[in-house]
């Protein structure tokens, strides 16, 4: 029976997942996922979970069951293309005819020196629990620093303000304004939000060093409990050690139909594809809609379209607590509750769909 391997359940391997099963892929055909975790988790939540305001039930879903998808857990090692073999820690071999490879990322610390021993993340649901666990442990009084202001720093910062108002919270920005690639309005709402409750916004930082207890930002040095990183990512190490040509980031160069140019049988998606859009939950859907549809073709023996269409995102949301939040959709965008509302709804239907 031929095997397709799917690497890592997030979400561009649950959307393939999502449109394959129950009967739309070959009979003689068994679909492989192999995930550390026994669960889909929402990467997009883990900031509330490292903040204290959400549990891991409120950010896992269940896989799906079918007689031909097999799920492994396991930590994968080694992708062997001669072979056509993926290796896992266990010493397994699991071979494949079509291999998916959606592992996600990790934190890139940017030659920081530091940043890797004394830094905290949320880059996968174990370092979002031990990041709850150090700072939401922290005596009343006590400062956070959060390197990085992208949606993730914001969120972060924002959930932590309102599980712990008794701590200090500095979120460092490299921009002279937060979402500085967004409009204006949308940045003046949340620096708004955060002069009003009390969190710092270090503009124009450059963090150098990190040492126990300390943040050079420039030349000051800043006294500091915990920090939580958040300072951008890369893909995970194994992917980027695999022989296939890569960009500036170290992501794996695809074809218009997610296979590498080297290896038409191996598909990266989401924050393992090389893309010129931003890293999200919703490009690895996308992404995930583009290869399923290479697939089918493939398996129905026809041409592959001459040009697939082109990805667009439809925007982004984000949230400011459990009250308040923004919405940016088609050059339009929403702040406050019903923003709020918004996410959270999005949140709803998305876990309702994948149960």
């Amino acid at each position: 029976m031929r095997n397709l391997v799917l690497l890592g359940g997030g979400y561009g391997n649950m959307r393939i997942l999502l449109r394959l099963l129950p009967n739309n892929f070959p009979l003689d055909m068994q679909i492989t996922l192999i995930d550390r975790t026994p669960f889909h988790s929402l990467k997009t939540e883990f900031y509330a979970v490292a903040a204290g305001t959400s549990t891991d039930k409120d950010i896992r879903v269940s896989f799906p069951e079918h007689e031909r998808l097999k799920v492994m857990y396991g930590e994968v090692v080694e992708v062997n293309r001669e072979t056509k073999e993926v290796v896992l820690e266990s010493g397994e071999h699991v071979p494949y005819d079509e291999l998916v490879v959606g592992l996600g990322c990790e934190d890139k610390y940017h030659g920081v020196p530091g940043a890797d021993e004394f830094t905290y993340s949320i880059q996968t649901i174990g370092k979002a629990r031990r990041t709850y666990k150090e700072v939401c442990g922290l005596p009343s009084g006590s400062t956070v620093g959060i390197v990085g202001a992208g949606l993730s720093g914001i969120e972060m910062a924002s959930e932590l303000r309102e599980s712990r108002p008794d701590l200090n919270i500095k979120l460092f920005d490299r921009g002279e304004r937060i979402l500085r690639d967004f409009p204006e309005k949308l940045s003046r709402y949340v620096q708004q939000w955060f002069d009003k409750h009390n969190v710092d916004v270090v503009a124009n930082s450059n963090i150098t060093k990190v040492e126990q207890g300390k943040l050079y930002n420039h030349d000051n040095i800043i006294d500091v409990d915990a920090v939580v990183w958040t300072a951008g990512v890369q893909p995970v190490k194994i992917v980027r050690d695999m022989d296939v040509e890569k960009d500036k980031f170290d992501r794996p160069i695809v074809t218009q139909y997610f296979y590498t140019p080297e290896d038409e049988h191996v598909f990266f998606v989401g924050d393992c594809a090389s893309s010129t859009l931003p890293p999200t939950a919703q490009l690895a859907e996308e992404q995930a809609e583009h290869i399923v549809r290479v697939l089918k073709a493939r398996w129905r023996h026809e041409e592959l379209p001459e040009k697939m269409p082109e990805i667009k995102l439809k925007g982004f949301m984000g949230s400011l607590g459990k009250k308040q939040g923004f919405v940016h959709l088609a050059d339009t965008t929403l702040t406050g509750r019903i923003a709020r509302l918004m996410k959270s709804g999005l949140l709803w239907m998305y876990k309702r769909q994948n149960d």
